[in-house]
């Protein structure tokens, strides 16, 4: 994966800036540009530079990226490079299964600005939508396994396979160090929590699961599958029995559509059960993004990772979602978090659930009823042909003994009728059937399987006989998805009439600007997201063979080396599917590279105490052992604590984790010498790549000391945060440690360090967004749209500044790309807290900026190069008429407890109420600005209970069958 150098003319580096797409992306018009910088007293975009980025690091040449492309031709690119795939029709399995989208739901969420430009739903208030859709999708999981807490998503299977081991580890009464995995779970799994296992000093034990004793003293942990990887289905009654009498805890992989039909893992005893949601409407996508599914039983639930929506009330009594336990969030623990995990597959776990919602239980039922059908309809024809597979009872797949010139003459036939079929190992081969499956397919499968012809009247007959339940003990005896939302939508208007409601209870970025520092949330333009739901990606099993995805390898090469050119580094990976996830891979790199030198007592990782709360947390699951540096006043890292630690721990010193510009928002002067001390105390350092938007074309972390940065590509590079996921954090690296990449099973060469997903590329589906964002931009357009965001970002501090402090500023008194308001004052002289301003910027249509990051009291505001210079004068005064309201509390003009920000956000419903009892009136709390006439939006809820929600921990919907869901 070594970056490739491209042809010089492949590209153009004075291509202009007037090209369409730029002029699309970036907000303000090139006038606008001009005024906003007279307000700041400055002439010319390099101006702006000149006060604000370091000129020691700045880079001296453009960077060399291909030219410009307009939209159309941006596509049609695209299109040709799509058409190299190679679409067969596959039966692989390992679980990932081809499914029917709902159109419906393709085109209203999948495909819906509305849906994917959302935020993660930490204001609940303006994210009831989003926060129903995902109830739905727990109540669906909970109801599915039998165990009553679930999570909102997680990354993909293996991770949750990953996520599932640590909390079994954290859950057992003394330290304990090995985890059974049963040989028949899926490899990438297997290779996922081998590579999670080894930095925290645990041993994964491999073998037949079913007959494991359990009497280990060291054993803390059994993994089954449920169905197995090589579709069998096995009773753990009794390994379940044995585990909890030796307090170890069992834990299943499983299959939704399965569980349709068959006993829950609740009911045969599991702790946790994990798996995909993939097979519920999400597309291949050459494996991902996909909504991992993990639930737990009630001992376990405050170790659940990743977020849990819950039900609460607001102020004024209604029901209210929101996310609940946030104290066990990394932000919050740091060192201490028991995962890394920071987002979820937010987008991917709603089109899931809303599969659920359209199909409800009967539906579901009745299509795992059709795949057990056909696959046993399979097997009885194979088996007529003396063809007889390795297991009695199974689901959707089979595993089929052959002798090696049978089995190359079977895959013969298959790649000639362009059908794939997993090769398990040198004597077997495995076929999975899914939704889409039809009567004629499984006839081909006979004849690739046989050699001989399968007649449609055989089939039938074979078909007729087959009874597709299961017999007792494995049938499903239990109700599943009572609740009343699984049984209100069958059809299509039905169904449109609810997403839709659901999407008018969010805020997103159709709605308004979403402010949010060290978010980044700019355009996800539509001709780059287009591309995802082209079926020429869509269709691709990630664990097809290589030659099918042409295309694919192309778009993953281009884009290599195009990051690797933006960052100044030399390889790059694009396998960690989320930033968390970029951050553990690129410690696990420096981990490895010390290692192979003798060094494997370097594990000391330095963090500023500014850094973000993924940063200790990832260092902990690397391995290494956190050492805070402190910040000085001005906020930057404090370059005496910092040498000071790094010569007391130079023996063991392995990384320093540094994010720049830094979290307080503007470019650090002395950012090289932070990376030379690191450095000649034998260190490495890493760059957190969340502020990369304030750097691309200006600067790159390779040319100033960075090893080692990861890239949000749902923050720099446009793949949209999706309400809360999907993210991709792929890690760039210098050259020394390219070989300490992750690897992936399913390739050919071996690696050094072991996967960090579930498949090779991560989520490959959405990289056409950021090849599109980059070759639609090119090198001077991603250079403007840099200098427009820390202009945005500068222009609002300057007018904010009279009205609320600017925390921090660089040495020449420019901020970077976002700034940090200080509050504080505010609460002391006023009661006021930063969540009443949040809170009443919804009632101005806004979504609040980063609330007391990171900094306790204040608000971090990043406006990004999208936005124009209206939207940012709005808000801007939005801020400034809360002042004012502020300001009338300080002066005895509005009471300090019945006031507009103590009672916001102002419902509708509360507004049309026949009683008002509050000081201020009904139009100053309902129309504080011109433009909430023009167009209002309404927030659903007033302000919720959140104490209240993590006391009574409620993630399922609890109301019976027949009634009225809120």
């Amino acid at each position: 994966m070594l970056a490739e150098h491209l042809v010089a003319d492949d590209f153009s580096p004075s291509s202009p800036v007037s090209d369409s797409f730029v002029r699309r992306h970036i907000g303000p018009s090139p006038a606008h540009v001009a005024e906003m910088l007279a307000t700041l007293g400055l002439s010319s975009l390099d101006d702006l530079i000149d006060r604000c980025v370091p000129q020691s690091i700045r880079s001296s040449k453009p960077l060399a990226l291909p030219r410009p492309l307009s939209e159309a031709e941006q596509l049609e690119q695209l299109a040709a490079l799509a058409s190299k795939n190679t679409i067969f029709r596959s039966h692989i399995g390992l679980g990932y299964s081809d499914c029917h989208t709902p159109p419906v739901i393709q085109r209203n969420i999948l495909e819906n600005p509305g849906w994917y430009t959302q935020y993660t739903p930490y204001q609940a208030e303006i994210a009831q939508g989003r926060l129903e859709a995902l109830m739905n999708f727990q109540t669906l999981v909970a109801d599915l396994t039998a165990l009553p807490f679930a999570n909102a998503s997680l990354l993909d299977e293996a991770t949750a396979a990953a996520e599932a081991m640590t909390m079994c580890h954290h859950s057992v009464r003394q330290k304990k160090t090995r985890f059974f995995v049963d040989a028949d779970c899926h490899p990438q799994t297997v290779a996922v929590l081998r590579t999670r296992a080894e930095p925290l000093g645990i041993e994964i034990l491999t073998g037949e699961a079913r007959s494991l004793a359990c009497n280990d003293p060291e054993l803390f942990g059994v993994l089954v599958s449920y169905p197995a990887s090589s579709g069998s289905i096995q009773d753990f009654r009794e390994l379940a029995t044995r585990a909890r009498a030796a307090d170890v805890r069992l834990v299943v992989a499983s299959d939704l559509l399965a569980l349709t039909l068959l006993t829950p893992p609740g009911e045969l005893g599991a702790d946790i059960a994990f798996g995909s949601s993939q097979r519920f409407g999400v597309p291949l996508g050459c494996g991902g993004p996909h909504a991992a599914f993990l639930s737990t039983n009630d001992a376990l639930k405050r170790l659940l990772p990743g977020r849990i929506v819950g039900s609460s009330v607001d102020q004024h009594g209604k029901l209210a979602y929101r996310l609940a336990l946030q104290t066990r969030e990394q932000h919050i623990r740091r060192d201490r978090a028991t995962s890394n995990i920071c987002t979820a597959q937010v987008l991917l776990a709603i089109v899931a659930s809303m599969y659920a919602v359209y199909h409800g239980p009967e539906g579901l039922r009745e299509i795992a009823l059709r795949v057990r059908r056909l696959t046993q309809t399979l097997a009885a024809a194979l088996k007529a042909r003396g063809l007889e597979p390795s297991a009695a009872t199974y689901f959707d797949t089979l595993s089929l003994p052959l002798a090696a010139a049978a089995r190359e003459a079977v895959l013969g036939r298959a790649r000639q009728a362009r059908v794939n079929l997993r090769e398990d190992d040198a004597k077997r081969l495995g076929v999975s059937l899914d939704e889409t499956t039809t009567l004629a397919q499984v006839a081909a499968l006979v004849e690739i399987f046989t050699g001989g012809p399968c007649t449609s009247t055989e089939l039938e007959s074979f078909e007729a006989r087959q009874v597709p339940g299961y017999p007792a003990p494995l049938a499903r005896q239990s109700a599943y998805l009572q609740h009343s939302v699984f049984h209100s939508h069958r059809s299509e208007h039905e169904l449109l009439r609810y997403m839709k409601r659901l999407e008018n209870r969010d805020l997103s970025l159709t709605t308004s600007m979403i402010p949010l520092g060290s978010c980044t949330m700019k355009l996800n333009a539509t001709a780059e997201l287009m591309p995802i739901t082209w079926a020429a990606f869509g269709k691709i099993h990630p664990f097809a063979p290589r030659a099918q995805m042409a295309g694919y390898q192309q778009l993953f090469r281009e884009l290599e080396s195009w990051l690797a050119e933006i960052t100044g580094m030399d390889a790059v990976s694009l396998q960690p599917n989320s930033g968390a996830q970029g951050e553990y891979a690129g410690l696990l790199a420096i981990r490895g590279y010390h290692q192979s030198r003798g060094d494997a007592h370097r594990q000391v990782c330095l963090i500023p105490t500014s850094a973000h709360g993924t940063n200790p947390a990832s260092a902990v699951l690397a391995g290494l052992r956190v050492v805070a540096v402190e910040c000085d006043s001005s906020g930057n890292v404090d370059l005496e604590d910092l040498a000071r630690k790094a010569a007391e721990h130079a023996e063991r010193l392995g990384a320093l984790m540094l994010t720049y510009p830094s979290t307080h928002g503007v470019f650090e002067e002395r950012v090289r010498e932070v990376c030379e001390i690191v450095h000649r105390h034998g260190g490495l350092v890493y760059l957190d790549g969340a502020n990369m938007n304030a750097q691309v074309g200006i600067c790159r972390p390779g040319d100033y000391g960075a090893d080692v940065c990861h890239l949000n590509l749902h923050k720099t590079f446009c793949i949209p945060h999706g309400g809360g996921g999907p993210g991709m954090g792929p890690i760039a690296v210098k050259e020394r440690l390219a070989p300490f990449l992750p690897g992936h099973p399913a390739n050919e060469a071996a690696a050094v360090i072991g996967p960090v997903s579930a498949a090779p590329y991560g989520s490959p589906s959405i990289l056409p967004i950021p090849w599109a964002y980059i070759r639609m931009m090119g090198a001077e357009g991603l250079r403007r749209a840099t200098q427009v965001a820390i202009l945005n970002a500068n222009y609002m501090a300057q007018r904010l500044a009279p009205h609320y402090p600017v925390l921090f500023k660089g040495e020449r008194g420019g901020v970077a790309h976002e700034f940090i308001l200080d509050l504080r004052p505010l609460k002391k002289r006023t009661g006021i807290e930063v969540d009443d301003i949040a809170k009443r910027l919804m009632d101005y249509g806004f979504h609040s900026p980063t609330m007391s990051f990171p900094v306790a009291g204040t608000l971090m505001v990043e406006p990004t190069e999208s936005e124009p210079r209206a939207e940012l004068d709005r808000f801007c005064d939005a801020m400034i008429a809360i002042r004012e309201e502020i300001r009338a509390i300080e002066e005895g003009r509005s009471d300090r407890e019945d006031n507009p920000l103590r009672n916001a956000p102002h419902t509708a419903q509360v507004l049309i109420a026949d009683q008002w009892t509050h000081a201020y009136s009904r139009e100053q709390a309902a129309y504080p600005a011109p433009w909430t006439r023009e167009h209002k939006y309404w927030p659903p809820v007033g302000r919720i209970d959140n104490a209240r929600g993590d006391r009574q921990l409620v993630c399922v919907c609890t109301e019976s069958l027949g009634e009225q869901q809120s």
